[in-house]
């Protein structure tokens, strides 16, 4: 016993001292990181294809990061490592034939994407279309002699195209142009341009100023993109080709409509596809989708699924072609969907609910038809389930303490891609039931062998409203007891974002701060996903002091528990949590800095600037001119209470950004500059609403150590 003993305390020592050796994250180990998606099987189940996004150095620049995506292979028995099958120009949406001898994948040419064919016995990447518009989504034909894509088509181009619209008709649907009938203005101007001739030069003049980039002529309602705004509109349609190069090809679909989701129906000479079909409503009005069929020639287009102020969308079709997976649910933008199966051929009466009430994605048949697999976002992490067609069933395959990301079944085998706390991002497999697993990659865990993790604490306590909060505790990396450690507020946006240790981007930055000696703590507060439809709708007409007092009680909690240094608080968050630190620190002076990116701080004029207007209706009951909703919104906005924000504070956001608007942070920025308030503005050239997520890495990386930088500033 006293040999077991000291060989224990050997071995605990040794464990020990190791870790004690390790580094922690570091800020540009966000470089190092390499993310799997996409992922394939072969129909014999033998093989995976997946792809790889890394981050690799510009060639012309020392500081200067770019994303590269390339295909790798893998066989599932686990015999060998991931093999990059690309290895020049970046690639991407493999797909295998269903022989599994060749792949299909997308890679750029000229500036489109097109489909390339690659036969896995050997021989270089051969260019299949040469699309005008491009191609994408490569769907093969079950006798591997065919391949559906699709391709995305101006409005301007489909008026003139002769395939899609042989008979130059116009769209049915109001253009709403103001001060002309029947669309008739979208027919080409044949005057000469004249700025001193009649109306129809006048306005052929008009029209070349547009061509040459001189001026945007808006008449559509969602005009604002991700970073800029733009007065096209785009439709995605779909197309045949033989798997040959050079073959012709064919539109399947047609019309001033845009589908998605199209796959071949096993079986018949039918694809099944998500479409948006109104000719009663602008497009960017429209927001019903229907689930429809349509014969291989384009012909026969028949809608399954659909009607007013309803979505009926991700339809999955079965193997053997009798069955169909959709989720359904209302227009209203706070709803989780309901998911559901019916026979191809019979009606929604016939269906069979399959209830969770979460969000759900990736609807995948197994198979013998037996099972329906898809992901759900539930309590911190995206969790595989399974659900028995026949008994209805619903079956977790893995838990909440990670997140599913990309998954595919063949041949009673699941291939998945999988982060947690301890790596961001791997491949493994699984038997049809999820046992058995086996890691097929080791694209991260080679790196992160000499690293120390902060691993988080799950606590969970009941708010005002009697709903459970769950939240998270990260400690210091080199956390020693009896010392007091700065804390870091983190929250997430949305609002209806989740995190938890399977949330794969804020993996670094919880991290990165832990390993600068801070604590972290997160939680998800009402209004979050991840917990039924009751709490996603508890922060209607409350976006401010409901969560507040949530995110604060896990703070209190947390330091209650006796480490963190109570002068040395600080919060930080991205996108609604801005608006919320915000709110925050106009109400609460506990914290000694704070940080808010890409914030909304003024909902009325959010409402005019970001393309994620339809929160304010959806949020608030009504819209800004509205008198019921003008003190709602002004009662709810930050800007009313910035008098009271005295904190010293920084504020992010990207000069592109239009999904909140860059004009809410200088008007936050401005206001508490004039009051003489300890406030610093940062504007990151080109960024978007998406630079800590999938930005320029450079920015990413400045962002994160402007933050650090700043809060030390007031810790010492």
């Amino acid at each position: 016993m006293k040999q077991l003993f000291t060989l224990l305390a050997a071995c605990f020592w040794a464990v020990l001292l190791f870790a004690q050796g390790k580094d922690g994250i570091k800020v540009t180990d966000l470089l190092k990181v390499k993310t799997a998606s996409s992922i394939t099987l072969s129909s014999d189940g033998s093989k995976a294809a997946l792809t790889l996004t890394t981050i690799e150095s510009e060639a012309d620049s020392k500081w200067d990061y770019k994303y590269v995506s390339h295909i790798y292979i893998v066989p599932t028995d686990g015999s060998a490592a991931p093999k990059a099958l690309t290895t020049k120009e970046p690639a991407s949406q493999a797909a295998f034939s269903p022989n599994g001898k060749q792949l299909a994948f997308v890679r750029a040419v000229d500036g489109k994407p097109q489909i390339f064919l690659l036969p896995l016995d050997g021989g270089e990447p051969q260019q299949l279309t040469k699309f005008v518009y491009g191609a994408s989504t490569p769907k093969w034909s079950a006798d591997g002699k065919q391949i559906l894509f699709s391709a995305n088509i101006s409005l301007k181009d489909l008026l003139k195209d002769t395939m899609l619209n042989p008979s130059h008709s116009l769209p049915q649907w109001p253009y709403e142009k103001p001060g002309f009938v029947n669309n008739t203005e979208l027919l080409p101007i044949t005057a000469k341009p004249n700025p001193d001739g009649n109306m129809q030069e006048i306005r052929a003049y008009l029209e070349s100023n547009v061509v040459d980039k001189k001026a945007k002529v808006i008449d559509k309602l969602n005009f604002q993109e991700e970073s800029t705004t733009s007065a096209e509109m785009n439709f995605t349609h779909y197309f045949i080709t033989n798997a040959e190069p050079n073959a012709t090809v064919k539109a399947i679909t047609h019309g001033f409509y845009s589908f998605s989701n199209a796959q071949f129906v096993p079986n018949s000479n039918r694809i099944l596809l998500d479409a948006k079909v109104d000719d009663t409503q602008h497009p960017d009005r429209a927001l019903e989708t229907q689930i429809y069929l349509i014969n291989t020639d384009g012909t026969g287009f028949t809608k399954l699924l659909g009607q007013k102020k309803m979505s009926y969308n991700s339809a999955s079709i079965s193997p053997s072609g009798k069955w169909m997976a959709y989720q359904y649910g209302t227009t209203d933008f706070i709803n989780i969907p309901s998911l559901a199966i019916m026979p191809i051929a019979g009606s929604e009466q016939q269906k069979k609910e399959l209830v969770l009430d979460r969000n759900k994605s990736n609807i995948t048949w197994s198979p013998g038809e037996q099972y329906l697999y898809f992901t759900v976002q539930t309590n911190g992490g995206v969790v595989l389930y399974k659900a028995d067609v026949t008994t209805q069933k619903l079956t977790a395959i893995t838990d909440s303490n990670s997140g599913i990301g990309s998954f595919a079944v063949a041949a009673n085998k699941i291939v998945y891609s999988k982060n947690n706390v301890s790596n961001p991002s791997e491949v493994f497999v699984s038997d049809i039931s999820g046992a058995n697993t086996v890691q097929l990659s080791d694209f991260n865990s080679g790196w992160l062998q000499t690293k120390q993790l902060s691993f988080p604490e799950k606590h969970i306590f009941t708010n005002s409203h009697g709903m459970t909060v769950e939240y998270w505790v990260m400690k210091p990396t080199n956390y020693q007891a009896g010392k007091k450690y700065p804390l870091l507020l983190e929250i997430h946006g949305g609002p209806t974002a989740m995190w938890g240790p399977g949330e794969a981007s804020m993996w670094h930055e919880f991290q990165y701060f832990c390993s600068q000696g801070y604590g972290v703590v997160y939680s998800n507060p009402r209004g979050s996903g991840g917990y039924g439809t009751s709490f996603l709708k508890d922060n209607i007409n409350d976006w401010g002091a409901g969560p507040t007092s949530d995110v604060l009680t896990a703070l209190d909690k947390t330091v209650a528990e006796g480490w963190a240094d109570t002068s040395k608080l600080l919060v930080t968050g991205g996108s609604y949590a801005g608006y919320l630190v915000s709110w925050i620190i106009a109400h609460d002076h506990r914290f000694k800095a704070a940080c808010s990116q890409r914030g909304v701080y003024d909902l009325g004029t959010f409402f005019g600037e970001g393309n994620a207007w339809r929160l304010v209706p959806n949020y608030f009951g009504g819209y800004p001119w509205e008198e019921k909703v003008k003190p709602i919104l002004q009662h709810e906005s930050p800007i009313t209470y910035v008098n009271d924000i005295i904190t010293p504070y920084i504020i992010f956001h990207g000069e592109n950004d239009l999904r909140t608007g860059v004009i809410q942070g200088e008007m936050l920025y401005k206001s508490l500059k004039v009051l003489g308030r300890p406030v610093e503005y940062v504007r990151h050239s080109g960024g978007t609403h998406e630079l800590t997520r999938s930005g320029n890495n450079r920015q990413r990386i400045d962002q994160m150590l402007r933050t650090y930088e700043f809060f030390e500033r007031w810790l010492h």
